[in-house]
């Protein structure tokens, strides 16, 4: 029996903390963030594929979305996945900082027209990286 790659059982092992995570949020009774976060990964794939071959988003914001989706997609972190919490830290701020330079290339209706998820979810994800609402308003403090 062979044994597997390395970024294979990374990848194992980011899907374990990342269901046990959710798992301890439902049994503390934080079941509506619990789905949030089950659905958060799958919604920022299929975004970030959307934007990919969205014609609106220029070629310098595709490159961005490409590199942070190898970052994310890569075993290896500045800080390693398997410590719960800070291990996903370097992802987090890279996802962030790719989707913050997207909506200041293509517009945040542009990001708006690919998200498959929960629209409040967008909305707060927005907030925190500081884009205006949809109504033209700056967004309210986190």
């Amino acid at each position: 029996m062979s044994e597997l790659p390395g970024w294979a059982v990374a990848l194992v092992v980011v899907a374990l903390v990342y269901v046990a995570v959710v798992v301890i949020l439902v049994i503390a009774g934080h079941v509506l963030l619990a789905r949030e976060l089950a659905v958060l990964v799958p919604n920022l794939v299929r975004l970030f594929a959307g934007l990919l071959r969205d014609r609106r988003v220029p070629l310098y914001a595709k490159a961005v979305l490409a590199l942070a989706a190898l970052w994310l997609a890569s075993p290896i972190d500045l800080i390693p996945d398997f410590i719960p919490i800070a291990g996903q830290l370097d992802d987090v701020i890279v996802a962030a900082v790719a989707l913050r330079i997207v909506v200041g290339a293509a517009g945040p209706d542009v990001v708006r027209d690919h998200w498959r998820g929960d629209p409040p979810t967008l909305e707060r994800l927005m907030r925190w990286l500081r884009v205006a609402r949809r109504d033209g308003r700056p967004p309210a403090l986190p």
